[in-house]
């Protein structure tokens, strides 16, 4: 018998004719195949108290990966597991000294020696929310499971390292609320921006900040929107503060991998607060101009071209862009909806990334991933 979830907004899969123990099944499954299936994990225990997601195409643990791993542990009551991964992190990612103290080494070994001392943002952003969440769930303990501290430290460090830290540079643009690439540049990644965890930390981070996060979500709802074309819905990997694309890394394409979030994005904003200014409109016209088998294989500029590069996540592409189906209202979501439901998880050494969207975006989809 599978552990039921507590629904609190629409099942969409009802849609196509799945009840809610069909969708709490297929969580379950996936949850496995990621964290405990021998041949298909990618969650590793280290000792008896701390663990990681391993980045399947890179063998590294991520900011990323990790705090994902955390958001999936609190949603689905894994204890255990979220105190395994944060542990981890705590001990071997974040900075403890230097221009990037209270920041996390946004890459590490399995062993945990790391790779960069650089952060990346978004991983940022997730633990403090996972943080907050297993702290209302769980409640505070020492340290560091004290989870309401860490948290409320971290997005003290994401807006004061200038202060708090001599040569430090802030997570987000102070002047337009911006989340940067990386805290010394003055671009952003469409697809860090993430409005509804604003929301939450503008309730719950220092009361000093709390102006600053509710302001930061509502101009990261207007740069989703000036970021996405207006015909195709996508949004660049890397873009200006206006919203134009940014092309780095030596790739002179727009759309790929990081990018295809932005509809994730889109749609657990819309699943915890509601209709959102141009959201229908982005995804209508992405799930319109992508086909679920064939153009989901392919990478594009913003216009729709197709660049001769293929794509590196077409399943992340795919889940992705069904679970922005909470902010549509045609009928193509309900093809979405039955592509993702048909698509099995990833295989082989790509399917770190994909299989953690993908239980992203069936949580959403499903109802069940929600504030605490």
């Amino acid at each position: 018998m599978i552990k039921p979830l507590k629904r609190e907004y629409e099942n969409f899969f009802a849609r196509i004719g799945l009840t809610d123990e069909d969708v709490h099944q297929k969580i379950w499954a996936t949850y496995e195949s990621i964290f405990f299936d021998d041949q298909e994990k990618f969650y590793h225990e280290i000792g008896e108290d701390k663990g990681f997601l391993r980045d399947t195409g890179n063998n590294d643990a991520r900011t990323e990966g990790m705090s994902y791993g955390m958001m999936m542990a609190v949603q689905l009551d894994q204890q255990d597991v979220f105190d395994k991964l944060w542990l981890f992190s705590h001990t071997f990612m974040q900075q403890h000294d230097g221009d990037n103290e209270g920041y996390f080494a946004w890459s590490v070994s399995p062993e945990g020696k790391k790779f960069s001392e650089g952060p990346a943002p978004d991983g940022e952003e997730y633990f403090a929310l996972a943080l907050f969440f297993a702290s209302s769930r769980w409640g505070d303990r020492q340290a560091p499971f004290d989870y309401s501290h860490q948290a409320r430290k971290i997005l003290r460090h994401c807006l004061h390292q200038d202060e708090l830290v001599e040569g430090g540079h802030t997570m987000w643009d102070l002047t337009n609320y911006y989340i940067k690439f990386v805290p010394s540049v003055d671009f952003s990644d469409p697809s860090y921006h993430l409005p509804h965890f604003y929301e939450i930390f503008a309730e719950r981070a220092d009361e000093q900040d709390r102006d600053f996060w509710a302001k930061a979500a509502q101009a990261s709802r207007d740069y989703i929107r000036k970021s996405c074309h207006p015909s195709t819905g996508m949004s660049a990997e890397y873009a200006e503060y206006d919203g134009r694309p940014k092309h780095i890394h030596g790739k002179d394409f727009d759309f790929y991998s990081d990018a295809y979030r932005v509809a994730m994005n889109i749609g657990l904003d819309s699943l915890w607060f509601g209709e959102q200014e141009g959201y229908q409109s982005i995804i209508e016209s992405l799930q319109n101009f992508l086909d679920p088998q064939e153009g989901i294989n392919h990478t594009y500029m913003l216009d729709g071209t197709k660049v001769d590069e293929p794509a590196m996540h077409p399943d992340a592409l795919l889940v992705t862009t069904a679970a922005g189906s909470t902010a549509a209202k045609h009928k193509e979501l309900e093809k979405w909806l039955k592509a993702f439901w048909e698509r099995p998880l990833r295989k082989g050494e790509r399917r770190y990334y994909d299989n953690c969207l993908y239980l992203f975006s069936l949580m959403i989809l499903a109802g069940v991933y929600k504030i605490y």
